[in-house]
């Protein structure tokens, strides 16, 4: 990818990994993150030795809050001249914590997005803007037509998955937010011209994430059993519902490929949307994934469960033949390779 890149969130899960990527491609990169996420100083240095390698790009970091108007303008004054793309990833990412306090979340992800939507339009209106949204603008999606199986429930309606036709439906203040900094990227393309592109994103899962009890779902699933193969669990850890709830699954590599792809077609896709993730071949529910992870370590879990979550999707599968068609992309890491690098590499759940 020619041109450099400036990265919100970059020290963050998908950021980490989409400037690690180009890094190692030789691109200059911008990260602007203020840190303030367990994980995100480890991540931080990390990257400071991936840009230390022979050939790769240049790095720089800023300790910019989205929130902060001026702070965002101040790095896009620095930085936004010649900038071939920007991916705004930084956000407050668990439905739990928009819950506890609406407030802060609509300071990040909606105030925070309008802040960095502002900075490219004034500083750098040629970059494309790809912004990572989020299924949950779909709401519950209580009126599809849900089947339940031994193991999880399925949309028999929909056996491709859910494409960008569903109706938007706000739930729960983490999906407000979201949902509306969703909606001021694309009527930046309509009104001001800005080559911008929404990601409605699934689950995505890979090393660096750092995954707490509210974010991060595989990853944390994947510690609890890492910990039982260590040795019996001080006691059962919980999950919210009955188990069957579905998600595909993508990997970060997977998802920063496709990106990437964006960014070189920003001429061709500015304005769109993109469901994106592993498809119904990479989809599990918890129980499959209880299932599996016991039979791959040899262990048992044991869990209770509590109430579902607020707002909460029974199935959520993309459907991303969009994405294909007109991105070229597909997911080429199968859900049960990735959670296997996911279990054994350094920086994963250990």
């Amino acid at each position: 990818m020619r041109g450099r890149w400036l990265v919100t969130g970059g020290c963050g899960f998908l950021g980490s990994h989409l400037a690690a990527r180009l890094l190692a491609d030789g691109t200059d990169v911008v990260v602007l993150d203020d840190l303030s996420r367990g994980g995100s100083r480890e991540n931080l240095r990390w990257l400071e030795e991936r840009a230390a390698a022979p050939g790769a790009g240049r790095f720089t970091h800023g300790p910019v809050d989205v929130r902060g108007a001026a702070d965002v303008d101040a790095a896009f004054e620095r930085h936004g001249e010649g900038l071939a793309a920007v991916a705004h990833l930084a956000g407050q990412v668990a439905m739990t914590r928009s819950i506890e306090d609406p407030r802060a979340d609509f300071e990040v992800n909606a105030h925070g997005t309008l802040n960095v939507l502002e900075s490219v339009r004034r500083r750098a209106p040629g970059a494309a803007l790809l912004f990572s949204s989020t299924n949950k603008v779909y709401g519950d999606l209580g009126r599809l037509r849900h089947v339940e199986t031994a193991t999880r429930w399925t949309l028999p309606d929909f056996p491709e998955g859910l494409d960008e036709s569903q109706p938007l439906e706000f739930h729960s203040p983490y999906g407000c937010s979201k949902g509306a900094a969703d909606q001021y990227v694309l009527d930046y393309h309509r009104i001001y011209g800005l080559r911008t592109v929404v990601f409605r994103h699934g689950s995505m899962y890979g090393g660096r994430q750092h995954p707490t009890y509210d974010q991060g779902w595989v990853g944390w699933f994947c510690e609890r059993a890492l910990g039982a193969k260590r040795g019996p669990l001080a006691e059962p850890f919980t999950i919210s519902g009955d188990g069957k709830q579905v998600r595909d699954l993508l990997h970060a590599d997977d998802a920063v490929e496709c990106y990437v792809a964006a960014a070189e077609r920003a001429g061709e896709c500015a304005g769109e949307v993109f469901n994106l993730g592993g498809g119904m071949q990479n989809s599990l529910s918890l129980l499959e994934l209880f299932a599996w992870l016991e039979a791959e370590l040899g262990v048992k879990l044991a869990y209770r469960r509590i109430a579902p979550r607020a707002s909460d999707q029974r199935v959520f599968v993309a459907d991303s033949r969009k994405a294909r068609r007109r991105l070229g992309w597909a997911p080429r890491i199968a859900v049960r390779e990735g959670l296997r690098r996911l279990l054994g590499q350094p920086g994963a759940p250990a």
